[in-house]
């Protein structure tokens, strides 16, 4: 084009139309940034934006006036004819020199809880993931309703809008397609939203953020007073992970790889994953979102930590996650668990915790975003974590809870609860149909299970032995085949190992049993080491009716169970690590069941100031212990 040059310039604003904008959006009068996309006899086609496009007439342009595609041109708005073609007319302004300023669509937004296939759409949010594939750029965008994948493709496998991050707040048009059963939106244009329009979008994601983060108000499944001071603490959790969810950052589940530890995670669980598909279109979200992980120890060992935090980081390179939230349920309130929360400190992992193991909170409150443990509202182990898991998942979806019902009593018996409540758990259990034994068998089968299933979660085969989430009818049949195959297991170990065990009397009456697990019971099968010794201890229980300490140990390390002896375990390896120097002795748990560990070659040493202690400690017969301890 032969620029004029009594063309106006610098003191002049030009409008410029954003791709989405369209015919409803001009104004007469007003000027207009466009491009020649075309050059006919009766003058030149101009683009204003995608949607707009019109003709400037030869007769209203200067006659020496030369254009070609490409070129740039001031026009105002001329006539929009009843066919729908508009007409420009050149204004009298220099387009390389004027100041411009960009208009936005005027359009209303969408909610994603009312998109549907075939409609065209507008959506504000923001983006929490952004995932590149070998097609599309896919896009999860969050408004106040839900998160929707939104694709744009720019060629396969190429990054479309890379100016675009996680966590900007967008606009998104384009048209709402289905695949997979899902709705996606697929993208004609997307872009930051700026000044007002930013401002706005930002405190309604806020407001409803908030508002939806809230968890469901529910009335535990039973009255109990000792509960209640928890339930103010699990709905700070519950309200935790709703947010979560919602912002589309994943959770890392970690639980005790026992009954009871299986009773918390698989509810809460559930829970998340019915709230992720109510609340993401997307048909993978859960997938992508949740893992529950099993760990052989009740706290949270440095091998754990490490894999999680390299597996985080990993999807956060490959798919545009954030980094996620970690649960920790029947484990994760002892100073074992701190070095392993320090490492994830580092890069500001936020970790919950709900637990019953006797904690450290001096050593783990300013590493947790919230914690739950019966200790800190003076109660103890006999409020198992997955009684507490059953209502946190309540709180979470709580149209899961007829599913739910016989889970506490479960738990209880996992842990041999002797809580005043067990009783109201066995009769809502009864109520749908399960009795004492059918309790006590599903409790043997996840025991059995989870040995075998190591640190796989075994999602689908624990919720058809718990019967929770479950569509399936093989429940009874499998709970019978895999509890008498636990119970013939126990027999064979117990035949081995019974005539091994030494006994004597302490000081205060207490029977103490020891054994020698590594080289008088079958190795690397079922059951393991805290199992062959809690069992060994339930039938000397049984059998003197009296208080009984019972250890079981290994070349460096010892399991422990009590009953009807004041033990503090946590507190005794606390003063063997100050009294032994050398024998690195490490450990914790309940106060009355636990394990430890120390070199190998200070062993006879730790033991027998093991001994010592017990052997001072004050006779209970009203104490009985939690629960079998599991794998060391």
């Amino acid at each position: 084009m032969t620029a004029n040059s009594e063309l106006a310039g610098d003191d002049e604003v030009v409008y410029e139309l954003r791709a989405a904008c369209t015919v409803e959006d001009l104004d007469p009068d007003t000027p207009y940034l466009a491009t020649v996309n075309g050059v006919v006899e009766y003058g030149v086609f101009v683009d204003l934006s995608e949607e707009v496009s019109g003709l400037v007439h030869e007769s209203t342009l200067e006659g020496d006036a030369d254009y070609e595609v490409g070129d740039r041109l001031v026009v105002t708005l001329d006539q929009v004819r009843e066919n729908g073609d508009i007409a420009f007319s050149p204004a009298p302004i220099d387009p390389e020199s004027a100041r411009t300023k960009e208009i936005e669509h005027s359009y209303e937004t969408t909610q994603t809880s009312d998109l549907a296939t075939g409609e065209s759409v507008h959506l504000e949010g923001e983006v929490v993931q952004i995932k590149q594939t070998g097609g599309p750029t896919i896009f999860q965008v969050r408004d106040e309703n839900g998160v929707v994948p939104c694709t744009a493709f720019e060629g396969a496998g190429v990054r479309s809008h890379p100016e675009i991050e996680v966590g900007d707040l967008v606009h998104v048009s384009g048209g709402v397609e289905e695949r997979e059963g899902a709705l996606q939106v697929e993208v004609e244009e997307l872009s930051t939203l700026e000044g007002e329009t930013r401002t706005a979008a930002e405190d309604r994601l806020a407001e409803a953020l908030a508002e939806r983060s809230e968890p469901h108000g529910i009335d535990p499944l039973i009255e109990w007073d000792a509960l209640e001071p928890m339930l103010s603490g699990l709905e700070e959790v519950a309200r935790l992970i709703r947010r979560m969810v919602l912002e589309g950052r994943p959770i890392r589940m970690r639980h005790h790889a026992d009954g009871d530890g299986m009773c918390a995670a698989v509810p809460v669980a559930l829970a998340i994953e019915r709230f992720i598909e109510a609340t993401h279109e997307d048909p993978d979200a859960a997938q992508h979102l949740l893992k529950r992980l099993p760990s052989k120890a009740p706290f949270y060992e440095m091998e754990d930590a490490t894999r999680d935090l390299n597996y985080a980081l990993g999807d956060r390179a490959r798919h545009g996650q954030k980094l996620p939230l970690l649960l920790m349920l029947d484990n994760g309130s002892t100073e074992e668990d701190v070095p392993a929360y320090e490492t994830l400190a580092h890069y500001d992992i936020p970790i919950a915790a709900v637990d019953h193991h006797h904690p450290d909170p001096e050593a783990v409150e300013e590493l947790l975003a919230a914690h739950v443990n019966p200790y800190l509202h003076g109660e103890d182990y006999r409020i198992t974590t997955g009684m507490l898991c059953v209502e946190l998942a309540r709180m979470i979806d709580p149209t899961i809870t007829d599913e739910l019902r016989h889970v506490p009593a479960v738990a209880g018996i996992a842990d041999r609860s002797k809580a005043d409540a067990m009783d109201d758990y066995l009769e809502l259990a009864r109520e749908e149909g399960y009795d004492e034994n059918e309790l006590r068998d599903v409790s043997e089968a996840l025991d059995y299970a989870a040995h075998w299933l190591r640190y796989s979660a075994g999602r689908s085969l624990i919720a058809d032995v718990l019967d929770v989430g479950s569509d399936t009818d093989r429940h009874a049949e499998l709970v019978s085949f895999l509890a008498e195959r636990a119970r013939r297991d126990i027999d064979e170990q117990l035949e081995a190992a019974m005539p091994h065990v030494e006994r004597e009397r302490l000081d205060n009456g207490a029977h103490l049993c020891r054994i020698d697990v590594e080289n008088h019971a079958h190795r690397f099968t079922f059951p393991a080491p805290g199992t062959t010794t809690g069992e060994i201890h339930d039938r000397v229980v049984e059998e003197t009716g009296d208080p009984v300490i019972t250890i079981g140990y290994g070349p460096d390390f010892a399991v422990l169970r009590s009953d009807g002896v004041r033990l503090d375990i946590p507190r005794m390896v606390s003063e063997l690590v100050e009294e032994i120097d050398g024998a690195g002795v490490a450990g914790g748990g309940h106060l009355v069941v636990g394990s430890i560990k120390f070199v190998a070659g200070m062993r006879e040493e730790v033991l027998d100031a093991l001994v010592e202690k017990m052997g001072d400690a004050e006779i209970d017969e009203a104490l009985s212990s939690a629960e079998t301890v599991t794998d060391r």
